[in-house]
């Protein structure tokens, strides 16, 4: 049996300018190989650690996870891990939807599992950032809303008048008095920037955002604007919006809405067909009966069951 050290230290290794076994070059690359296949095994080890029906999405060289990950309100997050091929001697970098992430605590002896436990109680410390922007998102009127994501921490509220204000929301404390910026004609403007001022003490932590608001800007806000129920659109559990991208690939479903709820009444999250299905498709425990998948509801697990349908 050979001896790789030995090998490098011959006289003729030394002669070629070989001044070690890293330095040799069928070495070089089985040493790559070991490394990435155990790189690999560690990888798809922790993702099954952490569950298959978690994983949204992972890239073939495995440089980069992306989870599902559900709050206690029942709010679906993404989160994306960043893989070094060191890893886990080097820790990964995470991103998600959310205003500011969180400090990664990292050991070599940590796993992917790991990261997500700290996210999940990172989530924890955002719960009432959320509750009070849905608390703003379903009592004011809110312009671009279509723009907004999880991670904004603005508002910019239609208030009257034609006048509008821009209100910074703080993550870490979202029941104290925002940041604002109005917006309107320099009379009107000039006007709500003295009653902020003086009214500003009136803004207590133990009220509705939305009734602070009122009561320092001293005016009734309106509403969000009338919407036929008929015309509400809900978006997607699984892609998150409303309607799916106008693609030729997608055939009969192009541009489509949602057109599947979960018939779990305490649930009743919608999806697009065709999400449903591709997400189904990636789960182990999913069955197939003729056309149809069955298998169970990404939020609340209740049984669900979808024609795989032919794209035309």
């Amino acid at each position: 049996m050979y001896n790789p050290k030995a090998l490098c230290s011959a006289p003729w290794a030394r002669r070629f300018g070989f001044a070690g076994w890293g330095e040799l070059p069928w070495a070089t690359k089985t040493t790559e190989l070991a490394l990435s296949s155990s790189f690999s095994r560690a990888v798809y080890s922790q993702i099954e650690e952490i569950g298959w029906e978690h994983l949204v999405k992972v890239a073939e060289d495995l440089s980069f996870v992306t989870f599902r990950v559900i709050d206690k309100k029942e709010r679906v997050h993404e989160l994306e891990i960043l893989l070094d091929k060191s890893y886990p001697n080097c820790p990964p970098s995470v991103s998600a939807d959310v205003p500011y992430i969180f400090d990664l605590e990292w050991s070599t002896n940590s796993r992917l599992s790991d990261v997500v436990k700290q996210f999940r109680q990172h989530l924890e410390k955002l719960q009432q950032f959320w509750s009070t922007l849905e608390e703003i998102d379903q009592s004011l009127w809110i312009s671009d809303s279509a723009q907004l994501h999880r991670a904004t921490p603005y508002r910019h509220i239609n208030i009257g008048n034609d006048c509008s204000v821009i209100l910074l929301i703080h993550a870490s404390d979202p029941r104290s008095l925002p940041e604002c910026h109005f917006m309107g004609s320099d009379e009107q403007v000039n006007l709500l920037r003295d009653k902020w001022r003086r009214n500003c003490k009136r803004w207590t932590k133990d009220k509705l955002f939305t009734e602070n608001l009122a009561n320092v800007l001293e005016v009734d806000l309106p509403g969000p604007p009338g919407i036929e129920k008929n015309d509400q659109q809900i978006e997607c559990g699984i892609c998150y919006s409303q309607f799916l991208p106008i693609d030729d690939e997608l055939g009969g479903e192009s541009g489509g809405k949602t057109d599947y709820t979960c018939e779990n009444s305490t649930c009743s999250k919608a999806f697009h067909s065709v999400c449903l299905r591709d997400w189904l498709r990636s789960i182990t425990t999913t069955r197939q009966s003729f056309d149809v998948l069955f298998g169970n509801c990404p939020y609340c697990s209740d049984p669900v069951a979808v024609k795989i349908g032919t794209r035309t």
